[in-house]
C-alpha cells in the first residue's frame, strides 16, 4: 500500500560549490534528494498509523499500532483503534509498513573519506555533516564518532543537542590517544591530531585537554597490527582509565587481544570498541566485564568483512541499496582486477577470514555470557561504507547466532544506554521521534531492515525512498 500524507512540505536545497569531496554527479543527486527530505515539514504534530511496531525493547512486535508526534517527540503510542487524530496533525497512513527505532552506530567515524580516497584535511562542518546525512539515509540516526574527529564536531555536536537535527545524531570521543610506537589516530591517520603517548606522564595533560572540550568518551588504541607495530603498554592504558574516570568521562578502547582485553576489564575500562579476535575468550574476560560493567560497545563484523571481501567482487556491489549513495568511480575501482589483485595478494588475507570467524563465535559468547553489547561498524574510511556496512553488521550478527531481536535491541535501545541516552533507543511516550519505515519484517529476516520506506529523526522525515531532484 503506498504511503500518502495529508499535507505536503515545501522544500528547498542548496548544495556549497567548495564542498572538494562532492565530485560524483551520482553522489551529488543522492545528497541533495537526503537535503530534501531533510527539510522539516510545518506541521508540529504527525499522526502514523496502521504499521507492525517493533519498539526495540525486545517486546513481541504489535500490528496495528499508531503513534502521535507532537515537536518531535511520541507523545502518544497504542493501539489504532485506541487512536483520537488531534485537530490539524498530518495523518500518514502506514498500513503494511514495520515501524522500528533508528539504529545507534557505536562506532564510526566521519569527515575524512570520499569514495575510495583518505583526505584528513578535508575535515570540515560540511563533510562531517555530509556523512552524518548518509548514515541518516540508511536508517542510523544516532553514531559516535571514535577518536578522529577534528575541532569542528564540538559546535555541530552541541547544536544537534539543542534542536531537532535533520541528520545523524553525533556522539564524540574527540582526538583519540595513541602509543608512539603504535597505530591509531595520528600515526595510521595522517593529519588526525592525537596526543602520542610515551610515558604514564603524557596521559594527565592530555586527558585534561580532551576534558575541557567536552568530548562524550575517551578513546585509545591498543593493538600491533599483526605484529607490524608496539601496543600501547598497559601502565599507560591504565594511566588513562583512571585519569578519564578522575574527569567523569568513560573511556573506550580499541583492541584485539585477549590478553589486552582482560587487563583493561580488569583496570575498570568502560567499552571495547571491537571483539577479541586472537584466541576464544574465556570465562575469566566475561566475568571480569560483568563485574566491571565493561560493554562489548561493537563487534565489528563488517570491519573485519571488508578487509578480504574484495578480493574478488563481492555481491552487494551491484545491490541497488549499497548503490544508490556510492559513484560510479567508487564501483569501478572495487570491480577492477587490479584493485581486486592487490587485496587478495595481502599476505594475512587468510587471517582475516579467520578473525571474523573468531570475532563471530566470542561476540555470542559475550552475548550468552550476559555481557552488555551494542552494534557498531568501524565505517567511514575506505572500503567500509556509512550506512550500507551498518546492515552487512546486523548480518553478520545473526550468522553469529544472535536472534533478528537480539540484534535489533541491540542496534537501538542497547545503544541508547550506552551512550546514556534515555530519549533514544525505543519508541515510547516521551522518547525522541527517531524511528526507521521498512515494507517487509526485519524478525523474519533482518536483511528487511534494507527495505526502508522513510526515516524519520526528531519527527521530521528526512529521508524518503524515490526522493529526487
Amino acid at each position: 500500500m503506498p504511503l500518502t500524507r495529508s499535507r505536503t512540505p515545501k522544500f528547498c536545497c542548496r548544495v556549497s560549490p567548495s564542498r572538494r569531496l562532492f565530485t560524483s554527479c551520482q553522489t551529488l543527486a543522492f545528497l541533495f534528494s537526503l537535503t530534501i527530505a531533510a527539510m522539516p515539514s510545518n506541521a508540529e504534530v504527525r499522526v502514523l498509523r496502521g504499521f507492525t511496531l517493533i519498539d526495540g525493547t525486545g517486546a513481541a512486535a504489535v500490528p496495528n499500532s499508531a503513534m502521535i508526534v507532537d515537536g518531535g517527540r511520541i507523545s502518544w503510542v497504542g493501539s489504532v483503534s485506541g487512536l483520537k487524530v488531534p485537530a490539524g496533525a498530518e495523518v500518514v497512513d502506514l498500513a503494511g509498513r514495520f515501524v522500528m527505532p533508528g539504529m545507534i552506530d557505536l562506532h564510526g567515524h566521519i569527515g575524512i573519506t570520499s569514495g575510495m580516497t583518505l583526505d584528513t584535511k578535508s575535515y570540515s562542518r560540511e563533510t562531517v555533516e555530509h556523512d552524518l546525512k548518509m548514515y541518516a539515509s540508511y536508517g542510523v540516526t544516532t553514531m559516535l564518532s571514535l577518536g578522529l574527529d577534528k575541532d569542528p564536531i564540538f559546535e555541530i555536536r552541541d547544536q544537534q543537542r539543542t534542536s531537532r537535527p535533520a541528520m545523524a545524531r553525533v556522539y564524540t570521543a574527540g582526538q583519540g590517544f595513541v602509543y608512539k610506537d603504535g597505530i591509531g589516530g595520528g600515526i595510521s591517520f595522517p593529519g588526525i591530531p592525537s596526543a602520542i603517548f610515551s610515558t604514564v606522564a603524557d596521559v594527565e595533560p592530555a586527558v585534561a585537554e580532551q576534558a575541557r572540550k567536552h568530548v562524550d568518551f575517551i578513546k585509545f588504541w591498543t593493538d600491533d597490527n599483526m605484529g607490524k607495530a608496539k601496543r600501547m603498554p598497559l601502565d599507560i592504558c591504565k594511566a588513562i582509565i583512571d585519569s578519564a574516570h578522575k574527569h567523569g568521562i568513560r573511556v573506550i578502547a580499541h583492541v584485539f587481544y585477549l590478553e589486552d582485553a582482560k587487563r583493561l576489564a580488569d583496570y575498570g575500562i568502560d567499552g571495547l570498541a571491537h571483539i577479541v579476535r586472537d584466541q576464544p575468550v574465556d570465562q575469566e574476560l566475561i566475568a571480569s566485564m560483568k563485574r566491571h560493567q565493561t560493554w562489548q560497545i561493537a563487534s565489528t563484523l563488517s570491519r573485519e568483512l571488508s578487509l578480504f571481501v574484495f578480493a574478488k567482487t563481492p555481491e552487494f556491489l551491484s545491490d541497488p541499496f549499497f548503490m544508490r549513495s556510492v559513484s560510479g568511480d567508487t564501483i569501478k575501482t572495487l570491480s577492477s582486477p587490479e584493485y581486486q589483485a592487490k587485496t587478495a595478494a595481502d599476505p594475512n588475507l587468510e587471517k582475516y577470514r579467520q578473525t571474523l570467524a573468531t570475532g563471530k563465535k566470542n561476540l555470542k559468547a559475550l552475548a550468552d555470557g550476559g555481557v552488555r553489547y551494542g552494534m557498531g561498524t568501524d565505517t567511514g574510511v575506505p572500503g567500509r561504507f556509512q550506512g550500507y556496512f551498518d546492515h552487512l553488521e546486523l548480518q553478520e550478527m545473526v550468522e553469529a547466532g544472535l536472534t533478528p531481536m537480539q540484534v535489533i535491541v541491540a542496534a537501538t535501545k542497547s545503544g541508547a544506554e550506552f551512550l546514556k541516552a534515555p530519549d533514544l533507543g525505543t519508541l515510547r511516550k516521551g522518547k525522541w521521534a527517531d524511528l526507521i519505515v521498512l515494507t517487509k519484517n526485519p524478525l523474519d529476516d533482518i536483511r528487511n531492515t534494507q527495505t526502508i520506506q522513510s526515516v524519520y529523526v526528531a519527527g521530521n522525515p528526512i529521508y524518503t525512498k524515490g526522493t529526487s531532484k
